[in-house]
């Protein structure tokens, strides 16, 4: 776990800038112009009611109640408390007024089609501005939405070069070595799970599972097996803690929040695999950045918000794109926790400049569970990143030329 951790650090910092970036002045005073934000929906139950493979859990796992896969009310409230606060913050730097409704074409509010985004972005854009009705868009058919989902939506994508180029970045080893990479991991889910009493064979463990991906013609790989299964327990059992569910229901009392954390480098690992490899990060995230592009190079004066909320996936696809990595407070490196956001900031100097900051912005573990009212003085956790290409330093601002021509670039010639 600390030697991926560092891993995701020093890989986040290595970028070289461009000497088109140093030929910029340098940025005096800045001015928040605009955001963008990719955010993830907030807390959900499991997506299925198969967690884990029959008999891998000695008890059944705890009941939700929501059907699988829909905002919980304790999500839909995360997710207001997140609008109220950046409501707050966005005012407290100019952006936004501090109260009233936004002006006509201020806020753009987009969601995938399944409807735990939805309620999560109406959920968010009615605490940031209550009262005012603000529209949020979505295709009409979820299981045609080529923004979120492009890959199920007619977009192309070779299966059999997806799968090549992800097998290369593989280790020495493959994903055998991967696998024992995560000794300890699986050795403290497997504790937490329990190891039901019919289970008393050598090899009956989750971690003697091998894992192996699975490809399909027009897709990106599926990572399965013993991995795929991990990231999905240790996923739910943080999902567990958010939710405010009692720790007697967490991992059945065998976890603490420490634990997940430790588990949770599994939902990042099948992430590192299944949607961070350029071939299939850039082009499934590619309609998503045009987006993001379009709304950072809007006449100046139009356009003050886009919010898109979609999924985790999403978020890893984007964060693939534009090698991308983060920390979002007590989550694993590179996981993309429920409401958390991907964003980026247009800014402005006196002089006329404009520039971009990345950021990646999520409630704690615990403010989410304790569902804790955020303020200026108690925030979400936030933190700056270094934009691969342009800056080296989190704290840099990118000149928005320089980004734009980054991501043309990925979008005009994604990687082979």
């Amino acid at each position: 776990m600390r030697a991926r951790a560092l891993m995701l650090a020093c890989a986040a910092a290595i970028a070289t800038p461009a000497a088109a970036a140093a030929a910029e002045p340098a940025p005096a005073a800045l001015k928040l112009e605009r955001v963008v934000m990719l955010m993830r929906h907030s807390v959900r139950p499991p997506t299925s009611a198969k967690v884990t493979p029959p008999g891998w859990a000695a008890e059944a796992w705890p009941a939700w109640s929501t059907p699988f896969g829909e905002l919980t009310p304790h999500g839909a409230a995360g997710a207001r408390l997140m609008g109220a606060y950046d409501r707050q913050a966005f005012a407290a730097r100019g952006m936004l007024a501090a109260q009233g409704c936004p002006r006509r074409g201020d806020i753009a509010v987009w969601a995938s089609g399944k409807s735990r985004s939805i309620d999560t972005a109406k959920n968010y854009a009615e605490a940031m501005f209550p009262g005012c009705g603000v529209k949020v868009d979505h295709p009409v058919d979820e299981n045609n939405d080529p923004v979120f989902h492009p890959l199920d939506s007619g977009a192309t994508i070779d299966g059999a070069r997806a799968l090549a180029a992800t097998q290369a970045r593989l280790p020495a080893g493959g994903l055998a070595a991967v696998q024992a990479g995560h000794a300890e991991d699986f050795a403290l889910l497997q504790r937490i799970l329990g190891k039901p009493a019919e289970c008393a064979a050598p090899g009956c463990n989750l971690a003697d599972i091998p894992s192996q991906f699975e490809s399909s013609p027009h897709d990106g790989p599926d990572l399965t097996g013993a991995l795929g299964t991990a990231s999905t327990a240790g996923s739910t059992l943080m999902l567990s803690y958010v939710e405010g569910k009692p720790m007697s229901e967490v991992g059945w009392g065998r976890a603490t929040k420490a634990d997940l954390t430790q588990l949770l480098g599994f939902h990042a690992t099948k992430f590192q695999w299944e949607a961070r490899t350029p071939y299939v990060a850039e082009r499934a995230a590619a309609p998503i950045a045009r987006r993001i592009l379009q709304a950072m190079t809007r006449e100046p004066g139009t356009g003050k918000l886009t919010l898109l909320v979609g999924h985790d996936t999403n978020i890893a696809q984007l964060g693939g794109m534009l090698d991308l990595h983060w920390q979002a407070g007590d989550y694993a490196p590179d996981d993309p926790p429920p409401g958390g956001a991907l964003g980026f900031e247009l800014l402005r100097d006196a002089r006329g400049h404009r520039f971009v900051r990345a950021f990646y912005q999520a409630q704690t573990m615990d403010q989410l569970r304790n569902l804790t009212p955020l303020t200026l003085e108690a925030p979400p956790a936030h933190d700056y990143l270094p934009l691969p290409g342009c800056t080296t330093l989190a704290s840099d601002p990118c000149p928005l030329a320089r980004f734009r021509a980054i991501v043309q670039r990925k979008l005009d010639h994604p990687a082979p």
